[in-house]
């Protein structure tokens, strides 16, 4: 089994090194400071602390990254708080941050890279989406993502397979609780786009088992009610204040198919229902 190194260990990737573990891997794995170094080595996971900065980048990333032919990235931008990636594109640009780190990655033994994106790529639109679509980001997030992906995939050092996730459900985050007593909420017969964590890992297997690199794809759960009849149920089956639709302004939005995936990989979900 090969060794794999994670950069990012938290709600994704701290449960993708202890299945890959359990699988016969071994795993290096990151967080930005040393506050998980316990629980990341109680699970056997070779801890490094690495915070991604735009100037003045310094942390233990070859030691990381040595002997690990796989790569998988899987560090959020930051959205919110005083390190936040996109009020200030200049100085907190997360592509800038990605930037940073591959020179590194090109002088490692990494071959093949995995890179956890987002739908959000695919902006607003009002369709269904498969990997052809046009990428029409509206958010800097979207944006930032989207030059990520191109930036990783245009370099011949090594593979890269880049991964679209839709809204991530599991533990802590139980969708609920996400509309659960809001009031006027739009776009209510649009559909929803998620995908449970058992599949996000399920998928990472596939993709290193079945070595599909060179790829990009969609991961979004074959499962599209609306966005009023999914978040209805969801928060009555909790006893919570169901969340209130705006109906005067038409719905709209992007149905994700993730029909490629599922033949490349042969990969049924596991959560169909959601």
């Amino acid at each position: 089994m090969e060794q794999i190194s994670i950069l990012g260990c938290g709600w994704l990737g701290l449960p993708l090194a202890k299945a890959l573990i359990s699988e016969g891997h071994s795993v290096k794995g990151s967080t930005t400071s040393n506050d998980k170094k316990e629980l990341l080595e109680n699970a056997g996971i070779a801890h490094y602390p690495i915070a991604l900065e735009v100037k003045n980048f310094s942390a233990p990333v070859a030691d990381f990254l040595e002997n690990s032919p796989i790569l998988i990235i899987a560090i959020p931008p930051k959205l919110r708080g005083k390190n936040k990636d996109y009020s200030d594109a200049q100085n907190n640009s997360f592509v800038q941050k990605i930037k940073n780190l591959i020179p590194y990655i090109e002088k490692s033994s990494v071959e093949k890279l995995l890179f956890i994106s987002s739908t959000a790529v695919y902006g607003e639109a009002d369709t269904i989406i498969d990997e052809n679509s046009p990428t029409v980001p509206v958010t800097e997030s979207g944006k930032q993502l989207l030059e990520i992906e191109q930036l990783l995939l245009a370099n011949t050092n090594f593979k890269t397979t880049i991964l679209r996730f839709g809204g991530l459900i599991g533990p802590d985050r139980n969708p609920s609780r996400f509309l659960a007593g809001k009031e006027n909420v739009p776009n209510p017969d649009a559909p929803v786009n998620l995908i449970h964590l058992d599949d996000c890992i399920g998928i990472i297997k596939k993709i290193i088992a079945n070595t599909v690199w060179n790829e990009v794809l969609n991961a979004v759960t074959p499962f599209h009610p609306s966005r009023k009849d999914y978040y209805t149920q969801k928060a009555l089956e909790e006893n919570l204040i169901p969340p209130t639709f705006n109906h005067e302004i038409p719905s709209a939005g992007k149905t994700i198919v993730s029909e490629k995936l599922a033949r490349l990989l042969d990969y049924t979900f596991t959560q169909p229902n959601l």
